[in-house]
């Protein structure tokens, strides 16, 4: 008698194992930014009276990532992978944006320009620049096992 489980078997199955633990990576390096970014709004949030305020876009991007990290960990469909990426990617464009190039206010949006690195601010950006990786790593497996 020959095993039912073929050689396309088992790389499928390895396949489906790497593909669930890259979903919960990359929703958990995004929950991480998001957390990280959540404890920091309230010492952000210096708008002008009109401005929505840096802790108000720290709320938002918090929220984002959330719901794409709670995305792609549900779903895990290449589109999923593609918003985690594009997630993370915006919010470590974002952070070294604003470490290394004073931007000024635009519109509603303050400057949020902080030319240092502290231990939160090195820890989301490790976790969004991992959330990218993996999540473009997530993207390429899911439509190359498709």
């Amino acid at each position: 008698m020959s095993s039912t489980n073929g050689p396309s078997d088992t790389s499928r199955g390895t396949s489906r194992i790497a593909l669930l633990v890259l979903r919960i990576l990359v929703a958990s390096a995004l929950i991480v930014s998001a957390v990280i970014h959540l404890q920091l709004a309230s010492g952000f949030q210096q708008a002008a009276p009109d401005g929505i305020g840096g802790g108000n876009v720290f709320r938002i991007q918090a929220a984002v990532a959330v719901l794409s990290g709670l995305y792609v960990l549900l779903r895990g469909t290449g589109r999923a992978f593609l918003l985690a990426a594009l997630v993370a990617l915006a919010s470590l464009a974002a952070v070294l944006l604003y470490r290394y190039v004073q931007v000024p206010t635009i519109g509603p949006i303050p400057s949020m320009y902080e030319p240092i690195w502290y231990t939160t601010k090195t820890i989301t950006a490790v976790a969004e620049g991992l959330a990218l990786v993996l999540a473009v790593v997530g993207h390429r497996l899911r439509h190359r096992s498709v």
